[in-house]
């Protein structure tokens, strides 16, 4: 079974039928599901949390005023090309701009796919690594993209093994779908290439909802932890797919027993065509207060916002304190009210 890229192959795949017309958004947002993900979804249930991550949809046609190409202003803090310097001590170092899969909810659809920015070539990629090596408050690389893990375990040994040459950066981060959606790549070769000397390697796992946790990517999981990669999770709150508190609480608790450490829970961008997954800020707040009282203290995520222009994240899960001059209300997981003095 091969991925499926095309509008005729949703068609043959039963995922979509003839009569849709997605020839637009095709021109314009690139398809991928891989077969590890077409096993995971339901064809008889049009409401199926999988297939509404990546099957498109006409709906992505539909932007809004607010909706913009760099959400997160991205391009308003590359100095190089591949490089995004938002915050002193880290850099986004983006290789590749590819994926194995194609979110229909991605915050960078205007730059991934085949008719994206493409992969850094070889004098591009030298200038970034002359950036990171120059700037001496770096002290962690994100590898980012695009999946980072589509290229090749000789393509990622050889970034890690110049990343090691550079005595500041002490972390590497790699932000990935790769576990969940190929799971076959997270072999011994991929798990050797992505550690270096001298270097700690962090992996955030990006997955939405618990069916995404197969015992296939619990197999690549643990290799990764053998291997001595440390692994933190991503998620996107994503309207009819994650946006009910048992499902929240099924996924932090699936990560935690996979030895993942909850980390962030995004707020969905302003990406264009994308309106029709985005929940409301005090609709993820209740969320979030209400997995404060059903999970264990492991399984708390960060609810962020990136802030539209490029001004980075923000908490926007502290919605459970308010006041000021020493006085405040605080209230609880079950919406109760309490005073609180300084």
């Amino acid at each position: 079974m091969s991925a499926i890229k095309t509008v005729d192959g949703l068609v043959a795949a039963g995922l979509v039928q003839l009569s849709n017309n997605l020839s637009a958004v095709a021109e314009r947002y690139a398809i991928g599901i891989t077969p590890a993900v077409l096993d995971l979804i339901d064809p008889n249930d049009p409401d199926d949390p999988i297939a509404r991550q990546f099957v498109p949809t006409t709906k992505e046609l539909v932007t809004t005023p607010e909706e913009r190409a760099d959400p997160i202003g991205d391009l308003t803090h590359s100095p190089v090309e591949g490089i995004v310097h938002r915050y002193p001590d880290r850099v986004l170092l983006k290789a590749v701009h590819v994926c194995p899969v194609y979110c229909r909810f991605c915050f960078r659809r205007e730059m991934v796919g085949p008719q994206g920015l493409g992969t850094l070539t070889g004098p591009e990629l030298d200038a970034a690594m002359a950036y990171i090596a120059a700037h001496t408050e770096i002290w962690e690389v994100i590898l980012t993209g695009g999946d980072p893990l589509v290229l090749s375990p000789r393509r990622l040994r050889a970034l890690m093994e110049r990343l090691a040459g550079i005595e500041h950066v002490r972390i590497v981060r790699f932000h990935t779908r790769v576990p969940v959606v190929e799971p076959e790549r997270i072999d011994g070769e991929m798990v050797a290439a992505l550690t270096a000397s001298g270097k700690t390697t962090y992996l955030a796992v990006h997955a939405n909802h618990p069916r995404e946790l197969t015992d296939a990517a619990k197999a690549g999981f643990e290799r990764m932890l053998a291997g001595g990669i440390a692994l933190i999770s991503q998620t996107v709150l994503l309207r009819g797919v994650n946006d009910d508190v048992e499902t929240l609480a099924n996924l932090m608790r699936g990560f935690v027993e996979n030895r993942i450490k909850p980390y962030y829970l995004h707020h969905p961008d302003l990406a264009p065509g994308t309106g029709h997954f985005r929940v409301s800020i005090a609709e993820g707040q209740a969320l979030v207060s209400a997995l404060r009282g059903r999970i264990s203290g492991l399984c708390q995520p960060v609810y962020v916002l990136d802030i539209p222009g490029g001004y980075g994240k923000a908490d926007i899960g502290a919605g459970s304190i308010t006041g000021s001059d020493g006085c405040f209300t605080v209230r609880d997981w079950q919406g109760g009210e309490h005073e609180y003095r300084e």
